[in-house]
């Protein structure tokens, strides 16, 4: 039994082979190893999606959660989930991610996490987003994105399909691809120390290899692999 035993009677997900478990899995090292600081916070949760994360951070304990989702038709189908009392906790804006991030540093608004969940590596300027975020000074900001293997600081640049909703979005109307980068881990940890951030890597090795179906790309051997970091300030 998991959080997401029901995410695959969702309308939005038929045509996925069993969500719920790669999404269980991930749920234990995104939400339950950082439940402590999700209790009563306020969160943004980045690149929203339809808002599962935001729902399940919800659930875990957080007063409100503010998602950021540049897809329309992606935010429309938080209304499918169950629980309305859960809903009720969660505002999604449609936006650009450095948009949003943008204006809520002018309006002032605080958040106590930031969780950053499936974006980082769908862009070209990491650094700028972990900027701006540095600057909403929150006191726990979760990572989970893939990561590049090589052993020094570097970005590895790729095409993407921009019709695919689990990828990038256009920066113009029109535009079939554009360019993404892949930090290694090396990057991700100088990028942290630059802006005073401890850095905390989740051990996914602790998942039982028998419990690893549906979450293989965390245990890739060569080349690209995701991961999970946690940042705190120094």
């Amino acid at each position: 039994m998991g959080f997401f035993d029901f995410i695959g009677d969702l309308e939005q997900y038929s045509e996925h082979k069993r969500p719920e478990m790669r999404m269980n899995r991930r749920h234990k090292f995104l939400i339950d190893d950082n439940i402590d600081d999700l209790q009563g916070a306020r969160v943004l949760d980045l690149a929203a999606h339809d808002g599962r994360w935001s729902y399940a951070m919800a659930a875990a304990g957080a007063s409100k959660v503010v998602g950021i989702e540049g897809r329309a038709d992606l935010v429309k189908r938080f209304e499918n989930y169950p629980d309305a009392a859960i809903r009720d906790k969660v505002e999604l804006r449609v936006d650009d991610v450095f948009l949003g991030l943008d204006k809520a540093y002018a309006a002032e608004e605080y958040y106590d996490v930031i969780a950053v969940f499936g974006l980082l590596y769908h862009l070209m300027d990491h650094y700028r987003l972990l900027v701006a975020i540095r600057k909403l000074d929150p006191e726990v900001v979760i990572i989970d994105s893939e990561f590049c293997l090589a052993g020094w600081p570097m970005v590895k640049l790729i095409k993407e399909d921009t019709e695919n909703i689990l990828n990038a979005t256009a920066y113009y109307e029109g535009q079939k691809e554009v360019m993404k980068g892949i930090p290694s881990f090396s990057a991700m940890e100088k990028m942290a120390e630059t802006l005073d951030y401890n850095i905390q890597w989740s051990d996914w090795n602790s998942l039982a290899e028998d419990d690893r179906h549906g979450v293989s790309d965390y245990y890739r051997p060569e080349n690209i692999r995701r991961g999970t970091c946690v940042l705190t300030p120094k």
